[in-house]
């Protein structure tokens, strides 16, 4: 089975705000074995709502439609499915009075655009709204003899959330055939989206079952792995015998087999270890401190540092010396390397980290261009000095400079 998810209102086709209904009803169908195949965003227009309710009823088996069961001229879902599908509405007079009986136990006159809401498609089964007044509808028809689910749900996610899971979830247990949906998720650290899938389009092209889907980020690439099976054990041994493979060909490059973030992994990592880590920091500006203290329990393995954005700074807080900024500059692997051991001795901690570079938009030369950044890392017994040149607007390259920096705490802890 198959689903098609569509979100109704022209405010989700601006800037301002966004649809998070599909994300959650996405979760309850994979947990029934359901695929959702396609999701479409349409706006309040009569025409077009038809038209995307008529493709999505055509080539799905399940099609779900989020909002445009209220009162105002700009509701319009049960008119455009109704048409799409070529049958009556009927008006339910029962969940009129209803609405009156509400209105009246609160002392309020109702308007009369709200009796639009007991406005029922042929056939359709209502499904009361405990936390709103627009009812949803639940429909099992045929199109050439092919089954099909219509789902009609408000638009709040507190009233759509509670009326799939008390009303929708069982009916559609009893329907879907039975199927379950494994998932897993690998992230590899500071390797290109093409070299990363040159290496392993190989791999997982042996495996037709296995949906891999490839996402690229900030210094990281992702592996979203998917497989739908009889039950859940077969699925996900499938999934699993890929991610071993892409794993054995990644090595070390894989951080992460289970969807956790890289400060996740890193501070797993300091605990294991019983380490502690101290970081000064020029251009990143703080962000590496804030992506490690984002994770709860951080203190038991961070200790803090320094954001030493001047050079004065550098000197006061990282005990850098002048001359020493003088002869190389403040982005030279040099003073990256100095910012590591220094504030590694003067926090007292086991490993320190240090970043200089430059993050731009101005400020590069062309012996030092907008970009190039010296990510240093000690331990007291080892060192490393990494430089690289990082490109993309101001937050990217920050943000590449402090996975960098995390990458190569985990890589000296491994």
């Amino acid at each position: 089975m198959i689903a098609e998810i569509i979100a109704i209102g022209s405010e989700m086709l601006t800037p301002y705000r966004q649809d998070s209904n599909s994300l959650f009803l996405t979760g309850r169908l994979n947990d029934l074995g359901i695929s959702v195949a396609f999701k479409t965003v349409v706006g309040d227009n009569a025409d077009n709502l038809t038209a995307v309710a008529r493709t999505a009823i055509s080539r799905a088996d399940l099609a779900i439609f989020m909002g445009g069961l209220g009162p105002t001229q700009d509701d319009l879902t049960r008119e455009s499915v109704a048409a799409a599908l070529g049958i009556s509405l009927k008006r339910d007079h029962a969940i009129v009075t209803e609405m009156y009986k509400r209105f009246a136990e609160r002392r309020i006159h109702m308007p009369g655009n709200n009796a639009q809401q007991a406005d029922v498609l042929e056939g359709a089964e209502l499904l009361p709204n405990s936390r709103g007044s627009a009812p949803g509808q639940w429909l099992e028809t045929s199109i050439n003899e092919q089954p099909k689910i219509v789902v009609l749900l408000p638009g709040p996610p507190h009233e759509l959330q509670e009326m799939w899971d008390q009303q929708c979830m069982y009916r559609l247990r009893a329907l879907a055939p039975s199927a379950a949906i494994a998932t897993r998720v690998l992230k590899v650290a500071m390797m290109g989206e093409s070299a990363v899938d040159e290496r392993t389009a190989p791999i997982y092209k042996k495996y037709p079952n296995v949906e891999t889907t490839l996402l690229a980020g900030q210094g990281q690439v992702e592996f979203h792995l998917r497989a739908s099976a009889a039950t859940k054990e077969e699925a996900q041994a499938e999934v699993d015998r890929l991610a071993g493979e892409l794993e054995d060909e990644l090595e070390d490059a894989v951080f992460s087999s289970a969807g956790e973030s890289l400060e996740e992994i890193v501070g797993y990592y300091l605990q294991m270890r019983n380490t502690k880590l101290a970081v000064a920091e020029s251009c990143t500006g703080g962000m590496i401190a804030e992506r490690i203290t984002s994770v709860p329990g951080s203190s038991r393995y961070f200790l803090g540092g320094a954001v030493v954005y001047s050079n004065d700074l550098k000197t006061l807080f990282a005990d850098i010396p002048p001359l020493m900024i003088e002869a190389h500059g403040a982005v030279s692997k040099e003073v990256a390397l100095a910012l590591a051991e220094n504030i590694r001795e003067i926090c007292n901690a086991d490993i320190g980290l240090g970043v200089t570079g430059v993050a731009g938009p101005g400020g590069g030369t062309e012996e030092k261009p907008v970009g190039l950044v010296y990510v240093a890392i000690t331990n007291g017994l080892k060192q490393e000095v990494v430089q690289r040149r990082f490109f993309g607007d101001r937050d990217r390259i920050r943000r590449w400079a402090s996975q960098q920096a995390l990458d190569l705490v985990r890589r000296m802890l491994m």
